[in-house]
C-alpha cells in the first residue's frame, strides 16, 4: 500500500486487531521466541534505550515529551545500523522506517513477520518502502516483592505516536497506576491468582511469577488479546523443559466470570475513574479507565464483593478513588465500605484531589487540551463539576485497599489512614510482613506480649532534638526507612525500651528494669507501654525474635 498521511488528530483512530490474532498457540510461540531474540539482541530494552538516548531524552520521553528523543536519534533508522534507534522511532514516536532498516533491526523475524504479527503494516515490498507501526511495543523493567523483571510490553499506539485523542477501545500499556499496584502487592507464592481487569495483561505477568495458575479477566476483547499477546512474548520459560506459569483469559465483567471460584490472590486495578455519566455531557468514555457507574460505586462494589471469590487466607489488593462528601468523613465513608465487606480491610490513602484538579487529570488523560479543543476542554470540564457538585464532592481520594479472607472466625483488621509522603517501593514485602505481624499481635494478650522478645528492624533509626543548653532531648523521634517511612514520636520510657530491644530480654524484663531505673510502679509503666510497643510490631519497627541462648 502507498505511505500516506496519519489521519486528522480530531478523529479517533480505527481499531486493528492486536498483535498475534488468529495465531495457534505453537505458531505463536515460535514467532514470539525470534521476535524475543531480535528485540533483546537490537538492545532494545530500557537500558540499551537510555544508553542510545541519554538520560535527558529517555526521562522526556517517559514524560510523553519526543522532541529530545528525536535529536538524540538523528538520522536514526534511515540505513539500518542502528537497530535500537530504528525500533525506537518505529514504535516508540510513531515515526515510519525503512522496510530495510526494520529488516536489519529484526533480523530474525523481519519486516514480514512483524507484519504477520499485527505490529506493523509496510507500504510495499521495496527496500525503501514505508513500514509504520500498528501498535506500542515498549522495553519495561519494574522491581517487585519477588524481585526485577524485564519485558517487552505491547499497548495500543498513544497520543504522542498518533497525534491525536486516544480511542475508546484504546489499550493501555504500563501506567502509573499500573507500576504501583505491582509494587504494593503482596509476592507470596499461592496456587491460583485472579487478575480482575487485566487490561494489556502486565499484573497477569506479576502474578506468574509466583502463582501456579492465574486467571485473567477483561469486559475488552481488545485488552484481552494484547495480554494473550503479552504473555506469549515475555512468559518464556527460564531453561528449556522448564514448565510455565498457567495464564487463562476470560472475557466479561467484574466478578461474573470467575463466579463460584476461589483464588489466594486477587489483584486488580479496575476502571475506577469518576467519570460523569449524564445524558448529553459529551463526555468520552474510555474502557481501560471507565466503569460506567455512578461516582465510585464500582470501587465500593468491588470491595464488598470480591470476599465472594476469596479462599480462606486470600488477599485481595486493589487500587480505587473514592469521594470525599461534605459533612461525611471520607474514612468513615470507605469504612463502612470494609465493614459490609466482612473482610480483614486496610485502606491508604495516597492522594487527595479537588474536584477542578481531578477534571483536568482525566481530561488530559484522553487527550483534549485546552489549546487543541477549547470547546470541548470547556464542556467536559463543567461536565465534571456538575457532576460532582450533585452529590456533594470535595474532593476524590487515590489509594490502596489490601483485604483478606480470614481462615477463621471474624475479621480482626480494620485499617483506614492516610499516608501521603514518600514510601519506599517496592511495597508488597512491608505489606506482607504488616499482616503477619497483625495475626501474631491478634493471638497475644498484654501478659504474652509482655513474654515476647523483641528486637529493632534493621531499618529503624533514632533522632533526638535537643533545646540549646539542654542535658536531655526534648524530642525523640523513630523513623522507619522501609515501608511507608513512618515517624513515631517517642516518650522517654518507650526510647528506653526500644533502644535496649536487642531480643536478650523479653519486653516484661525490659519494662521492669526501665521502671526500676526511672523509679515508677512497673505495673503503671507497662499499661503506659505495652499499647506503644503494640503499635511498633504491628507497623514494623519491632519484630519477635527467638530469646537470646
Amino acid at each position: 500500500m502507498p505511505s500516506s498521511p496519519r489521519p486528522s488528530p480530531s478523529l479517533p483512530a480505527p481499531s486493528t486487531p492486536p498483535p498475534g490474532t488468529g495465531w495457534d498457540a505453537g505458531a505463536l510461540a515460535t514467532a514470539v521466541e525470534a521476535l524475543r531474540a531480535d528485540l533483546g539482541g537490537a538492545d532494545f530494552t530500557v537500558d540499551g534505550l537510555e544508553r542510545r538516548l541519554g538520560p535527558v531524552a529517555s526521562a522526556a520521553l517517559h514524560r510523553e515529551q519526543s522532541v529530545p528523543a528525536r535529536r538524540a536519534l538523528g538520522a536514526a533508522g534511515g540505513g539500518g545500523t542502528d537497530p535500537a534507534g530504528t525500533l525506537a522511532r518505529l514504535f516508540l514516536l510513531g515515526d515510519d522506517v525503512p522496510r530495510r532498516a526494520l529488516d536489519v533491526a529484526l533480523a530474525r523475524t523481519g519486516t514480514d513477520g512483524a507484519a504477520l504479527l499485527g505490529l506493523v503494516e509496510a507500504a510495499g515490498r521495496g527496500p525503501d518502502d514505508a513500514v509504520r507501526a500498528l501498535v506500542d511495543l515498549s522495553p519495561h523493567v519494574a522491581t517487585d516483592a519477588a524481585g526485577t523483571v524485564e519485558w517487552w510490553l505491547a499497548s495500543d499506539l498513544g497520543e504522542l505516536a498518533t497525534g491525536r485523542p486516544l480511542a475508546g477501545d484504546h489499550v493501555l500499556g504500563a501506567g502509573g497506576a499500573s507500576l504501583t499496584l505491582a509494587q504494593v502487592t503482596v509476592r507470596t507464592p499461592v496456587d491460583r491468582a485472579l487478575d480482575l481487569g487485566t487490561g494489556c495483561g502486565i499484573q497477569a505477568l506479576h502474578a506468574a511469577r509466583h502463582a501456579r495458575h492465574v486467571v485473567a479477566t477483561d469486559v475488552s476483547a481488545r485488552a484481552l488479546g494484547f495480554a494473550a499477546f503479552n504473555a506469549a512474548l515475555d512468559l518464556a520459560p527460564a531453561a528449556p523443559g522448564t514448565p510455565r506459569a498457567s495464564v487463562e483469559l476470560r472475557a466479561g465483567s467484574m466478578l461474573e466470570p470467575v463466579a463460584g471460584e476461589a483464588f489466594d490472590l486477587v489483584v486488580s486495578n479496575p476502571p475506577f475513574v469518576i467519570t460523569p455519566r449524564g445524558a448529553g455531557d459529551g463526555v468520552p468514555a474510555y474502557e481501560y479507565r471507565d466503569g460506567g457507574r455512578a461516582g465510585d460505586d464500582l470501587v465500593r462494589d468491588l470491595i464488598t464483593g470480591v470476599g465472594s471469590v476469596l479462599a480462606p487466607g486470600g488477599v485481595a489488593q486493589l487500587l480505587g478513588n473514592w469521594e470525599h462528601r461534605r459533612d461525611e468523613p471520607w474514612d468513615e465513608r470507605v469504612g463502612a465500605w470494609l465493614d459490609a465487606a466482612g473482610l480483614d480491610g486496610w485502606v491508604v490513602q495516597r492522594e487527595v484531589l479537588d474536584p477542578a484538579e481531578y477534571a483536568e487529570t482525566w481530561i488530559r488523560d484522553g487527550g483534549t487540551t485546552p489549546d487543541r479543543d477549547p470547546q470541548a476542554w470547556a464542556a467536559a470540564y463543567g461536565a465534571w463539576l456538575d457532576d460532582f457538585a450533585a452529590r456533594d464532592v470535595e474532593g476524590v481520594g487515590f489509594g490502596i485497599v489490601t483485604l483478606r479472607r480470614p481462615r477463621s472466625g471474624a475479621p480482626t483488621l480494620r485499617r483506614v489512614e492516610e499516608r501521603t509522603g514518600a514510601v519506599r517501593q517496592p511495597l508488597g514485602a512491608h505489606l506482607a510482613a504488616a499482616l503477619a505481624a497483625h495475626d501474631w499481635l491478634a493471638v497475644r494478650d498484654d501478659a504474652g506480649l509482655a513474654a515476647e522478645h523483641l528486637a529493632v528492624a534493621g531499618d529503624v533509626t533514632e533522632e533526638r532534638f535537643h533545646t540549646p543548653g539542654a542535658p536531655d532531648p526534648s524530642v525523640v523521634l523513630l523513623r522507619q526507612g522501609d515501608g511507608f517511612g513512618r515517624a513515631v514520636r517517642a516518650s522517654t520510657g518507650l526510647a528506653a525500651l526500644v533502644g535496649a530491644s536487642d531480643g536478650e530480654l523479653s519486653v516484661g524484663q525490659l519494662v521492669g528494669a526501665i521502671a526500676a531505673l526511672f523509679e515508677v510502679p512497673a505495673d503503671d509503666l507497662a499499661a503506659e507501654l505495652l499499647p506503644e510497643v503494640r503499635g511498633l510490631v504491628g507497623d514494623g519497627f519491632l519484630v519477635p525474635v527467638a530469646p537470646v541462648p
